[in-house]
């Protein structure tokens, strides 16, 4: 095959059962080999479930590395945290596509942004690239770069020009290139260009809605790419109670409401996943530093070609 081809769909270096973007997963008991057919659509396989967590101690945090990580927030602290359990717990970065289940070859996020806080304010979205072994500051840094490159008011993206272009076609060549992305992509044939710039490629979605002042919601998973979680981080909640000594304390909290495509794996492997997130950031100075190792997927039973 012609290498330009070849570089065009990413198929270099690819075992024939993988794809450019994840190594097919193997290694499967039966029912998950089996779920796929039967739960077709993401609609079909989505669980829904939410974790209000305490921030108090999280606002401290912030406070004491102010200085050693400027502009740290509550966010970039949420991503860390998500990223280190995505590298203690793989299976989370898998996804499904026709059927078959893959082992992602990368961890990114998708990220609505807004340029201006107006109900006629443009919306755009990043799409920051992590290592398995990023910190807290590693975060901060590549989201910050990503922010700068896509927050300004008219400035457009990749995501941006792509759309403008596509939404220039008359409706019936509209239907047709969007029957034939998704096609190519089912077979892992997506072109490089659209990859990129896709936010619904990727091994998270995230969206801060609670820096507008709304609270979590429950985002649907989308059916065009390869995305297996929505995260909505919701608006900071005051509850004032009594503590051990009757005193009164103000005890802050946001809800992080979660949509899983329950395919790529059960239910007590995401409630596990869900403790190991709350247990870190409890404690948010083990994120300063890299995980002690990282744990590879057991389901690619073979070593990656790339």
């Amino acid at each position: 095959m012609n290498n330009k081809i070849q570089k065009f769909f990413h198929f270099e270096n690819r075992w024939w059962k993988d794809r450019y973007d994840g190594w097919r997963v193997e290694k499967l008991d039966t029912v998950f080999r089996v779920i796929p057919y039967f739960l077709r659509t993401r609609i079909d396989a989505q669980n829904l479930f939410e974790e209000r967590i305490q921030i108090s101690h999280l606002e401290q945090f912030i406070k004491d590395n102010k200085e050693q990580i400027p502009n740290l927030s509550i966010m970039h602290i949420i991503i860390t945290a998500l990223v280190r359990i995505v590298s203690q717990r793989p299976s989370l970065n898998r996804f499904v596509v026709w059927n078959k289940i893959f082992a992602r070859k990368h961890l990114n996020f998708a990220i609505a942004i807004k340029r201006s806080l107006t109900d006629e304010g443009e919306e755009t979205l990043i799409k920051p690239e992590f290592a398995l072994e990023d910190t807290l500051q590693n975060v901060v840094n590549k989201v910050r770069i990503e922010l700068e490159n896509n927050q300004q008011v008219g400035q457009k993206n990749g995501s941006d020009q792509v759309s403008k272009v596509l939404g220039k076609l008359p409706d019936f060549m509209f239907r047709f290139v969007v029957w034939s992305l998704l096609w190519l992509d089912k077979i892992g044939l997506l072109p490089k260009l659209i990859y990129r710039v896709s936010p619904w490629h990727c091994s998270i979605f995230l969206t801060n809605i609670g820096s507008i002042g709304v609270e979590s919601i429950y985002h649907h998973l989308y059916e065009f790419g390869t995305c297996s979680m929505f995260v909505a981080m919701g608006k900071k909640s005051r509850e004032y109670q009594l503590n051990k000594d009757g005193e009164v304390e103000e005890d802050k909290s946001i809800t992080l409401k979660f949509v899983l495509d329950e395919r790529v794996c059960d239910g007590f492997y995401y409630a596990s996943s869900m403790r190991q997130l709350n247990k870190i950031l409890a404690n948010p100075s083990v994120l300063l530093t890299p995980p002690e190792s990282i744990v590879i997927d057991a389901g690619v039973g073979r070593k990656p070609l790339i």
